[in-house]
């Protein structure tokens, strides 16, 4: 058994973010595991560029009201307590709610030292056009 300081919070990288986001680094485990650990505190109107992991996603809601969207018009609302899986190679993004801070856990998997492929910033129409077509 380990304990872990809690790590230090920093501003997420402006050409994989649109708005305010950032991460608090929980845990990456020394192989054989694969797990990466995050708190990830998004501002109202802040989001994720669309991208992809190689091993899939678990985003869990800790704070606040998020969306995450998929290419094919997809949107799940992600209240306290919810937990959105996004399957290998699903493209997608994840945000805060325009009118409310979001917080989750992001759980990944590296594979050969990579975890996601990273596009273009999701536009204002697609996020606008998120907040009415949610599926939850």
């Amino acid at each position: 058994m380990e304990h872990v300081p809690a790590a230090t919070t920093s501003k997420a990288p402006a050409e994989r973010f649109v708005g305010d986001v950032y991460l608090t680094p929980l845990h990456s485990g020394p192989p054989p595991s694969r797990l990466v650990a995050a708190l990830v505190h998004f501002t109202p109107g802040a989001r994720t560029n669309w991208h992809s992991h190689v091993l899939g996603q678990t985003l869990h809601c800790t704070e606040g009201n998020g969306l995450v969207g998929t290419r094919d018009g997809a949107v799940i609302v992600m209240r306290p307590g919810d937990t959105v899986h996004t399957p290998p190679g699903e493209e997608h993004w994840h945000g805060a709610a325009s009118d409310s801070i979001f917080c989750h856990l992001a759980l990944v998997e590296h594979l050969d030292g990579e975890s996601a492929t990273w596009h273009e910033p999701v536009s204002e129409l697609d996020y606008r056009t998120a907040h009415t077509s949610t599926t939850r």
